[in-house]
């Protein structure tokens, strides 16, 4: 049974409508405005900037990028952890991620690295990957080996986390001793029954997902396995970790991931959160299921990169 209290933040988040004066849901089409989304997210994410004590932040332009370190105190600066940040490829940057991702560098006790890929519309696929890719070998070539390198992301981050392993494999380029995907989007044909049964217990403006496909695939074929790693030919993956929350549209990409990811001899966990929303984990300390989620992360995390 859930708890008390994660009951109330889900029924807080899932009918935030509610509390900015709205009786219905929001629903996207394609005149919505993506700029505005933009600066609703980075004023949404304002509230919950702090950075934890003890973590470190420094700003560097990486390949043309604007990236940024976290960093907490007493960390082996040899292991990182990529952090690829969500937002429907449409939003995203490192300020309006620095909260969780200092958050996670301090639970993980280990350096993140979060960079701002191109978005879409602007970038259509496949400047988010390729962009990723770059970061990823810079990594490589500044020092750090493979082994010490994690790949994270939430949402469509990390269904882009995947999609950068099937981009290093088929290029074969040393992959990362693991990753994790919180909630990954790994379908933008968006086809999986979660897009219709979840629309009403999850948070996500209604319509979003199909905007935001449309937006990122541009004039590509949305099953492409680049764009949408559900369709690659899941193989030769490193060991994964997805976690996803069963009140949510994107429920169906994670768990059929993790099926098709197993079939082929991947070592993968899949952790399902029952009664939970989009990327719950992220939400840790504020209910216990998502810090049991956030703690068996860190674990997963601490495992493969030896420092346990």
């Amino acid at each position: 049974m859930t708890s008390f209290k994660s009951r109330m933040f889900n029924f807080l988040i899932r009918n935030g409508h509610f509390l900015r004066g709205k009786l219905r849901k929001e629903k996207f089409d394609f005149n919505t405005s993506i700029v505005d989304f933009r600066e609703r997210c980075e004023k949404g994410a304002a509230k919950y900037a702090k950075i934890p004590i003890g973590v470190t932040v420094n700003a560097q332009t990486i390949e043309g990028l604007n990236s940024e370190w976290l960093i907490p105190e007493g960390t082996n600066r040899e292991k990182v952890i990529l952090y690829v940040h969500g937002g429907g490829y449409v939003s995203g940057s490192c300020s309006d991620h620095r909260g969780f991702v200092s958050k996670f560098a301090k639970y993980t006790g280990v350096t993140n690295l979060v960079y701002e890929y191109r978005l879409a519309p602007e970038n259509a696929y496949p400047a988010a990957l390729d962009d990723s890719v770059k970061i990823y070998q810079w990594l490589l070539t500044s020092g750090y080996k493979s082994e010490n390198i994690i790949i994270a992301g939430e949402s469509a981050g990390g269904g882009l986390c995947l999609a950068i392993l099937l981009a290093l494999k088929e290029h074969q380029i040393a992959m990362p001793v693991a990753a994790v995907a919180i909630s990954p989007w790994t379908d933008l044909t968006c086809s999986g029954d979660s897009y219709k049964t979840k629309n009403n217990v999850s948070p996500a403006p209604l319509d979003s997902w199909i905007v935001f496909s449309k937006y990122y695939v541009g004039n590509n074929q949305a099953d492409l396995p680049l764009i949408s790693p559900l369709f690659g030919d899941l193989k030769g993956l490193p060991p994964l970790l997805i976690n996803s929350g069963v009140d949510d549209e994107l429920f169906d990409d994670g768990e059929r991931f993790y099926k098709k990811a197993k079939e082929a001899g991947v070592t993968v966990t899949f952790r399902k959160g029952i009664g939970m929303v989009h990327c719950y984990p992220l939400l840790a300390p504020m209910f216990p299921e998502a810090t049991a989620a956030m703690d068996e992360i860190v674990s997963f995390i601490r495992q493969y990169l030896k420092m346990n």
